[in-house]
């Protein structure tokens, strides 16, 4: 039984796992539970979740589980991340219609980015939007919906995304947040910070603006936990629920990137950065979207498949063994090999790829096979592609003249840190970490706090606990230094004949 005081419940629902955890006011650790999941590929380039059997089902357990030894009542409020930004559509009683359609990784909807570019014009969507269509924008995946189900489409009364369906399943509301619904582009228009009905039609046809939720901040109320709600998870009726947001935002706010000039670099599924800024620098290239708190801008990023592509790994090289031991079987080998792997350089683009090429099409490609190669060098060689890709990412940021005063990294990635301790050789950065790297699930309890009206934005700092940071290796970096050129000749390369490839 843990001491008396209220709780906040934080939770997260990830590309592979969800995320549950129990923390006092101060920033403590009560309790934490994990839940493991997979992702559907129905078709090449579709990936989908069930939302009430991956997104609600992990939700309800993870909540029954921390509350085993707790009296719902301490639990003074709650809030939700998740994968995004997701596309699910809901019927008139709130039901989904059909799996989630995920994030960048699906690639589905590039002949709907090509026909609202063509429609509407590639500059004006980017001047009303901030940003280019890319994978990642929810618009063109909306347009797919109607076009490729029509039967789904009719019976279509709700738009949203994963975190906010948690949320309407606990409180019964429909409310988003603007970093989510920046993503559903065209349809949101940051100058106004509202639903923008200027390109309404070319997305949604004959259909209203109400399909969509409530906009909101993340840390703002978005309702209480109905008597359904807490019949189903054991809370207790009227416990306070934030509006919550993506994951990778809820993870910025779990290592503190939340002043000017911070990054977060998260090591997941996917790689994603987001950069708090005073004020937007839109570029075609990144995503310009809101922050976490009213009157923040975050300038964001997001590679394809990072982790995702070393989860594959451990599953066609190391099946044998409980992944976990695979995983540090596979890290320790890597760790022996030198820089740029004896001569193996890997595209990690097997997803697609998100910032800064945008480019659905793109392929996974390994240059330099040799008989001589191991799977550690094939896992070396992922390893560095992601850290070049990274690299590729931060140059990006500074073309556009974005300042960076520190990089805090998180994720399941930074285990062990190997794997920082590459990219930080490959970019000549340092990486600050903290010693709690429980992720989005610690920076949505941070959210329930404020919702609940227990905390202040500067509290945050209070929970932060650094460790030594990551520093850059001189001579590594000159080896790396001569390979970037070549990861990047690599794509430019072989971008024909991969497009030419049948999906």
């Amino acid at each position: 039984m843990t001491a008396p005081g209220p709780l906040l419940l934080g939770l997260d629902v990830g590309t592979y796992s969800s995320k549950g955890v129990l923390v006092t006011p101060d920033g403590d650790i009560v309790a934490q539970h994990v839940v493991a999941h997979e992702m559907s590929m129905p078709a090449a380039g579709h990936v989908e979740q069930d939302a009430d059997a991956v997104w609600w089902a992990d939700t309800q357990s993870l909540i029954r589980s921390l509350l085993q030894d707790v009296d719902p009542a301490r639990v003074a409020g709650v809030a939700c991340s998740a994968i995004g930004p997701t596309l699910l559509a809901l019927d008139a009683e709130g039901r989904p219609l059909r799996p989630g359609i995920l994030y960048g990784v699906d690639t589905r909807a590039g002949r709907q980015i090509d026909a609202l570019n063509a429609e509407l014009g590639e500059d004006a969507i980017f001047r009303h939007s901030q940003m280019a269509l890319t994978s990642q924008a929810v618009g063109p995946k909306i347009r797919w919906l109607r076009e490729h189900e029509p039967g789904v489409w009719a019976r279509t009364r709700t738009l949203t995304t994963a975190s906010s369906y948690l949320v309407y399943r606990l409180t019964g509301r429909h409310v988003m947040d603007h970093h989510t619904g920046a993503h559903f582009m065209p349809l949101y228009e940051p100058r106004t910070q509202q639903w923008s009905d200027t390109y309404r039609r070319s997305v949604l046809g004959d259909r209203d603006l109400d399909l969509l939720p409530e906009l909101a901040w993340s840390d703002e109320k978005a309702g209480e936990v109905s008597a359904e709600a807490s019949r189903l998870t054991g809370l207790r009726p009227g416990t306070p629920v934030a509006v919550g947001t993506v994951d990778a935002l809820a993870e910025a706010i779990s290592v503190g990137a939340t002043g000017p000039g911070d990054l977060m670099l998260m090591y997941g599924s996917t790689t994603f950065f987001v950069l708090v800024q005073p004020s937007p620098t839109p570029d075609p290239r990144v995503w310009s979207v809101g922050g976490a708190f009213p009157g923040q801008v975050n300038l964001a990023a997001g590679m394809g498949t990072t982790g995702s592509l070393t989860r594959w790994l451990v599953d066609e090289f190391a099946r044998e063994v409980p992944t976990e031991q695979a995983y540090d079987a596979l890290f320790t080998e890597a760790a022996d090999l030198p820089p740029g792997a004896d001569g193996l350089l890997m595209l990690p683009y097997f997803s697609g790829e998100r910032t800064p090429i945008n480019d659905p099409q793109a392929r996974g490609v390994i240059a330099g096979l040799r008989l001589s190669h191991t799977r550690a060098h094939l896992f070396r060689a992922a390893l560095e592609g992601v850290g070049f890709g990274i690299r590729h990412n931060l140059e990006t940021f500074a073309d556009l003249g974005a300042q960076i005063r520190r990089v805090v990294a998180v994720g399941g990635g930074t285990k062990g840190r190997h794997w920082l301790q590459i990219v930080s050789d490959i970019t000549g950065v340092a990486q600050e970490m903290t010693r709690v790297t429980l992720g989005a699930s610690y920076g949505d309890a941070f959210l329930a706090g404020r919702a609940a009206g227990l905390l202040a934005h500067e509290d945050l700092q209070t929970w932060m606990k650094p460790q030594a940071p990551v520093l850059p290796d001189a001579q590594r970096k000159a080896a790396y230094d001569r390979l970037y050129p070549l990861y990047r000749e690599l794509y430019t390369a072989t971008r024909p004949v991969v497009h030419q490839l049948p999906a």
